[in-house]
């Protein structure tokens, strides 16, 4: 019996030294989420988006941190599968009264499955499925805020909550008007609520954080009143005379959704219990999947697991096969899809045609700044994964042939389990939401015939949608490269996203020119480019032939958008992100905001 009960020691141990270190974790994680407001109250914006990206990689730090030291302390991959078992029975019980233990779940598996050989990784030794639930947890530790505050006021006394409600975040930066931005506020909520009878159960509920990103700060919450519930979010700026004001209020799961979008940099919120802050957020948009609930909040790892687990519940509630997406196929990227999934599934080819002088770590490098950059709404994000098995029945052969012809070294084909069930291993892949493509969506207006008013519409709003996208891509420091239609997606709001990245750049490091004039007739007549061409420079007037080529398409963008073929307006952007500008950009329409005149900051 001694051997067990020294076998138990070391298992407790191993299980509280990996506690330990997601303790450690998640305080380093929820400390650097609370500077954000004295980051946003001293206008320290390339501190904020500094923190945002360096967050990013809190998680697979501290992971490291905790492998080594359970190799170094108690030879962990060397222990038997037996004491394993146990480590995981007592993880359990050091979870029970954690205010985290989702969290704590999936940090279990990362650090295991980092220590552990692949023959013996089983689901017995990690968290298949939660073994904790996260209702009603509750933090009764002295002084701890609730997750949401509930105020409850008549229509007299609408105002005055509200006022008590911004000033309950104790902003230590002074309004220019809160009483002012405050009757804006009711305004837009009594023009919403109409001529509805307040019920007994009028109020409103705003979580207890504010919510932070680059130059902005939100608060969120939503309006109860009888059966019905309204989101709201009030974005809070700097004017330019260094004042707070309520820019807007958003009201709606469309107008949340927005501002969630997995095309949007992650918020900065200071979670006491995350899973409450998720339950309140899923209440105000249930078609939002709460893996993206997890991502928005900052949480990647955990949107990860549970984009997964949502991903192979799919997979046996599903028949349909897997398949080459449609669209034009891409040069470097392969990517393929399961029609009855709103996701997309990227491989880096192993070859690529000699005008793509790039590599694979290159490749990888483009998406990780991506994954670390302000996506301002118009990048999206994605889900990075190796090792993925898929059933080999559910892939369509014209795809695995695909595969074997351009990605052999990411495939592998076998029954690894030992089961009898041949599966598809993917060595490493890219996952991002399904949009459609932005030249089928004009090519549907085009088959409609460009005549057509329904056709006029869809070519004006994707055209002008896309001249939007590309300068808040500036905005953010970011030239898209290929700037072709197919590059860029249509969301279900209509939101032009880009997602083709392996030619991206820092508009910092291109050089903009302009094309020199032709030396002589010849060099009018050549079909060949007669002057020298470095390998940042970019000449924004040759986008058009690319981009323009239909008549409708080039009058909707020569209205809007002339300015993106002229190399002034990419260097004049170049010039001030070099003198530390940020640039303005909003998660809602301008038609939203109270005051326009205000010169505000936000992204």
């Amino acid at each position: 019996m001694f051997p067990q009960r020294l076998d138990s020691t070391v298992a407790y141990s191993i299980a509280k030294a990996m506690m330990d270190g997601f303790n450690r974790h998640y305080q380093l994680f929820r400390t650097e989420s609370s500077r954000a407001k004295h980051r946003f109250e001293t206008a320290d914006w390339h501190g904020q988006q500094r923190a945002q990206r360096e967050r990013i990689e809190f998680y697979d730090l501290r992971v490291r941190e905790a492998s080594t030291r359970l190799e170094r302390e108690f030879k962990a991959g060397e222990q038997s599968m037996d004491v394993w078992q146990q480590v995981k029975l007592h993880y359990i019980g050091l979870l029970v009264n954690h205010h985290q233990p989702e969290l704590a779940e999936t940090f279990f598996n990362s650090v295991t499955t980092k220590i552990l050989h692949r023959s013996y990784f089983q689901n017995d030794f990690i968290f298949v499925r939660p073994a904790v639930s996260t209702e009603y947890i509750e933090n009764d530790e002295p002084g701890a805020q609730p997750t949401y505050r509930a105020y409850y006021p008549t229509l007299e006394t609408l105002h005055a909550n509200v006022v008590k409600l911004v000033e309950d975040f104790d902003m230590h930066l002074e309004f220019e008007d809160l009483e002012r931005d405050v009757g804006y506020v009711v305004g837009a909520l009594r023009a919403r609520l109409g001529d509805v009878k307040l019920r007994a159960n009028f109020q409103i509920q705003v979580l207890s954080s504010l919510f932070f990103r680059n130059k902005g700060a939100y608060v969120v919450g939503k309006i109860i009143n009888g059966f019905n519930e309204v989101p709201v979010a009030l974005p809070l700026l700097h004017n330019k005379n260094g004042k707070l004001v309520i820019d807007a209020a958003l009201f709606g799961e469309d107008d949340l959704l927005i501002l969630f979008s997995f095309a949007r940099a992650y918020f900065m919120v200071d979670m006491g219990i995350p899973s409450a802050y998720v339950q309140f957020l899923r209440s105000m948009m249930p078609r939002m999947p709460r893996a993206e609930i997890y991502n928005a909040l900052g949480l990647a790892k955990q949107g990860k697991t549970l984009f997964y687990r949502d991903f192979l519940a799919h997979l046996r509630h599903s028949s349909d096969k897997f398949r080459i997406a449609p669209g034009i196929k891409g040069m470097v990227m392969l990517v393929f899809d399961l029609p009855s999934f709103p996701y997309v599934f990227k491989v880096i080819k192993d070859y690529y045609p000699p005008q793509k002088d790039t590599t694979r770590e290159q490749i990888k490098g483009k998406y990780l700044l991506v994954k670390q950059h302000d996506r301002v709404g118009r990048m999206a994000d994605t889900q990075e994964y190796s090792e993925v098995a898929f059933p080999r029945a559910r892939f369509d052969d014209e795809l695995i042939a695909e595969i074997e012809k351009f990605a052999p070294s990411q495939l592998e084909i076998s029954d690894r389990d030992g089961d009898g069930q041949m599966e598809v291993i993917i060595k490493h892949v890219y996952i991002e939401r399904r949009m459609i493509p932005l030249n089928i969506y004009l090519q549907e207006a085009f088959d409609m015939g460009v005549a057509e008013p329904a056709a006029q519409g869809q070519i004006e709003r994707a055209v002008v949608e896309y001249g939007n996208a590309i300068k808040d891509l500036v905005a953010a420091n970011i030239f898209p490269g290929d700037m072709l239609w197919k590059n860029f997606g249509i969301t279900r709001h209509g939101k032009v996203v880009f997602y083709d990245y392996d030619e991206i750049e820092y508009i910092t490091d291109c050089k903009f020119r302009t094309v020199p004039a032709p030396r002589n007739e010849e060099d009018e007549m050549s079909g060949d480019i007669w002057y020298s061409v470095g390998p940042k420079d970019v000449f924004p007037e040759t986008f058009g032939p690319f981009l323009l080529g239909n008549d409708a398409v080039r009058s909707v963008f020569m209205k809007h958008h002339a300015d993106l073929l002229d190399a002034a307006f990419w260097q004049t952007h170049q010039v001030r992100i070099r003198a530390g500008h940020v640039f303005d950009v909003f998660p809602y329409e301008q038609d939203k905001r109270f005051v326009r005149h205000h010169d505000v900051s936000v992204a």
